[in-house]
């Protein structure tokens, strides 16, 4: 198969794991404060700004604490979306408040976030679309004049930027993901960040048990008496991240840029192979300014054949998919919410193979098998239609 993500590991990586291994030390230690660092390096932020998470998912659930979620507040998110967002919401007794979305980039426009916006809303969540920023400068500046939080979901947007400020920056809260699908793999792993440092030992406190005065065997706690006592500031979890993720994360975030050059290439070699094809729509240029990290690469076709095209390429070894399913159409959630650009889109779009191992024969075979299929479907409906689209 063709896959739409696929991690690049290798020696460097291999060696990474096998020093944490000789080293005798496995778990958070050395390695996830050199990690963090690093990250706060890529990031231009002080390294008192970042604390490293066992997963994005956790640390979306510790921003949910931090930005005061509970019962009789709304966090307004769009409902292109991971469910772990809808889920941090819901879980602490919040009600996720679904927000329409553009339906070419499939971000939320400023507008679409203030139409969402009630008296009892804590938080906005915006997440970069497949590695695009969004309208995020300007959900930044509604949320500041309204004194909302914003937490930015930069799962996607590890490499992507606006005006030089990088994305998970641009908002109060930002959380990263370092899973098997991402850009950075650590095989799993998270990184929370916040414009208040106070912010940030707190989360890692949260992540911790809520631990107060204990923060794992190091000298300083070592060298007083009782080491082994600690007090709890709140009753949480333990999402840390372990050294063996760190040394991963750390080769796989010296390795980014070359990613990066990569998955811009894939990037415009699509744009080229797909540019002529009828009845295709590729993704809008990106606005002046801003950078992506070319998480996803997706097209838009007529509703009534995306799935019959997406079992073509998958016949032919091309694995592709829509992310993310709405979340307003989870039942869990209660949402009564209709959100017709979001709907149209969600019909008409799919995810083609996006990484940084696709060869130039890799994605010369995607665009084949996709121009082919699209001919073919879009053909049949011309003439069910009696010859008008």
């Amino acid at each position: 198969m063709i896959n739409v993500f696929q991690p690049s590991l290798g020696e460097a990586e291999l060696n990474a794991i096998a020093e944490v291994f000789g080293s005798n030390w496995v778990g958070k230690g050395p390695r996830t404060a050199a990690f963090e660092a690093a990250f706060a390096g890529h990031l231009g932020v002080d390294t008192g700004r970042v604390t490293a998470v066992n997963s994005c998912t956790e640390a979306t659930f510790i921003a949910m604490q931090l930005a005061g979620v509970g019962p009789g507040t709304d966090v307004v998110l769009p409902t292109v979306s991971f469910v772990g967002a809808g889920n941090a919401v819901a879980a602490h007794g919040g009600r996720p408040v679904f927000c329409d979305v553009d339906p070419r980039t499939l971000n939320p426009t400023v507008d679409d976030v203030a139409a969402a916006l009630t008296p009892r809303t804590r938080a906005v969540v915006a997440l970069h679309y497949g590695g695009r920023p969004g309208d995020i400068a300007g959900i930044a500046e509604l949320c500041r004049e309204r004194g909302i939080l914003l937490i930015e979901d930069a799962a996607c947007a590890v490499d992507s930027s606006v005006g030089g400020v990088p994305c998970g920056t641009l908002g109060d809260i930002g959380v990263w993901s370092f899973d098997a699908q991402k850009i950075v793999v650590a095989g799993d792993g998270g990184m929370l960040t916040a414009r208040d440092p106070d912010l940030v030992a707190r989360a890692a406190k949260l992540a911790y048990f809520g631990l107060e005065q204990f923060s794992g065997f190091s000298q300083a706690r070592l060298s007083t008496h009782r080491w082994w006592d600690f007090d709890i500031s709140s009753f949480s979890r333990r999402s840390i991240m372990n050294d063996m993720q760190a040394a991963v994360g750390l080769v796989q975030l010296g390795r980014l840029p070359d990613f990066a050059d990569r998955r811009r290439e894939v990037e415009a070699r699509y744009d080229s192979g797909l540019a002529d094809v009828p009845g295709l729509t590729l993704p809008p240029p990106l606005p002046p300014g801003q950078r992506s990290s070319y998480y996803l690469y997706w097209v838009q076709m007529d509703e009534r054949i995306r799935d019959d095209v997406a079992g073509d390429l998958y016949a032919q070894g091309i694995y592709t998919t829509f992310r993310y399913p709405l979340l307003h159409r989870v039942a869990a959630y209660g949402s009564t919410a209709r959100l017709p650009r979001a709907e149209r889109a969600a019909e008409r779009t799919l995810c083609l193979p996006m990484h940084q191992a696709l060869t130039d024969d890799d994605v010369d075979a995607v665009v084949a098998a996709l121009r082919a299929s699209l001919a073919r479907r879009l053909g049949r409906h011309t003439v069910a239609a009696g010859g008008t689209r």
